[in-house]
Order: C-alpha cells, then structure tokens, then sequence
C-alpha cells in the first residue's frame, strides 16, 4: 500500500499517527504541500481533489483521511481499534464525521490565523478569531462531556476515532485554541499525545515551530 502525503499537514499527520497506531505497513510517497505538488496532473490523477492524504492499495485509491484509516483497520484485522460490535462502530463512525463536517472547520480556522499566517509573514485576523470562539467552544464542550467518565471519546480504550478528533487540534499550542473551559478535553487530548503513535509524528519540529 502506497501512502500519498506531507507531514506537515493536518489530515495526513491523522492518517501517520493512525497508520502507526495500528502497525500499518505502507511505502511513503511524499508530495509536497508548500509547492503546491497535491495539484499536479500526476497527483490530481490519483485524487481529483486535489487533496491529502490519498493511498493506492494495488490499484485500489482511497482518499479522505477517515476512509483510509477506516479501510486500514479493516485491512488489517485491527478490530481493537475499530470494533466491528455495531454499536461501538457506529459511535466511531459518528465522532469521524463530526469530526469531518464540525470539528476540522472550526480548529482550521485557528490553524490559518495563528499558524499559517504568521509563517507566512502575515498577521492573524482578530475579528476572525473573536467570531470563530463561539463555535469552537460550543463544539469543545461536546468533546469535554464526552471524556468526563472515560479515558477516550468511545470508551476506555481508543480507537481511530480519538486519533481523527484529535488531528485538527494537533498544534494546539500554536493555534492558541481557547481550551481553558474544557478541562477534560484538555485531559484527553494529553493522553492522545502521551501515545507513542502520536509523539512519532510530531509536526511542530517539521514545521519549525518551538
């Protein structure tokens, strides 16, 4: 199984931690993000998104970051972290969507004017900030109730759907998310980066940020 990515981004930094996670065995393809190689006809080829991560498993193409980690487990018999117990995969599938439709936009905008910006020079836009707050904390409030009497968003054990939910927020630090009202999802997402997994694939260093 080929592995199309860049580290750096949100969406394949999910899939890598994943990936390891799970004990995934994949080549890596590296297609650079910063020099825009996601839009060549050769890559578009693969995903017309023109998006990361995508995976080519001979011949079969997956992309969307959650199809992939979804198809990997399943792949590889990994039902410790994606039970097929109905009501335990039908919990995951919920926080992977949510996670796709709620959660990425909201931490994204974080992401841009605290991250990205300032990488590139630019200065981070107050008013957005001040009107994305709301939201983020309306929406880190459902995470923080979900982890108030277990360890991980699905139980006591985690699963990919801690890994997925976890991935927007993986530059926290640096995208200055208000998280001081959430102390359990505070709580949670340091068990997240306590994993071995998630440590591995550590894109501030990549990033340059300290």
């Amino acid at each position: 199984m080929k592995l199309y990515f860049d580290p750096i981004t949100v969406n394949c930094r999910k899939v890598l931690a994943g990936f390891k996670l799970m004990g995934t065995k994949y080549d890596e393809e590296k297609v650079d993000y910063f020099t825009g190689q996601f839009k060549s006809p050769e890559y578009t080829a693969i995903n017309p998104n023109q998006s990361l991560p995508a995976i080519d498993d001979d011949g079969f193409i997956v992309w969307e970051s959650n199809a992939i980690l979804q198809y990997a487990a399943d792949k590889d018999g990994k039902d410790k972290f994606y039970p097929k117990d109905l009501k335990t995969r039908t919990d995951i599938n919920r926080w992977l969507l949510w996670e796709a439709n709620q959660w990425f936009p909201s931490c994204y905008t974080f992401l841009v004017e605290n991250v990205v910006k300032p990488l590139l020079e630019q200065k981070p836009d107050q008013k957005i900030l001040e009107a994305a707050a709301p939201k983020f904390h309306q929406l880190a409030d459902i995470i923080d109730k979900a982890v108030e009497k277990h360890p991980f968003l699905c139980g006591d054990k985690i699963t990919i759907a801690d890994i997925a939910v976890a991935a927007p927020m993986h530059l926290h630090k640096w995208q200055k998310l208000p998280l001081d009202q959430h102390p359990n999802l505070v709580a949670w997402i340091k068990r997240v980066e306590d994993l071995p997994c998630w440590k591995e694939t550590d894109a501030a260093t990549l990033l340059g940020l300290s």
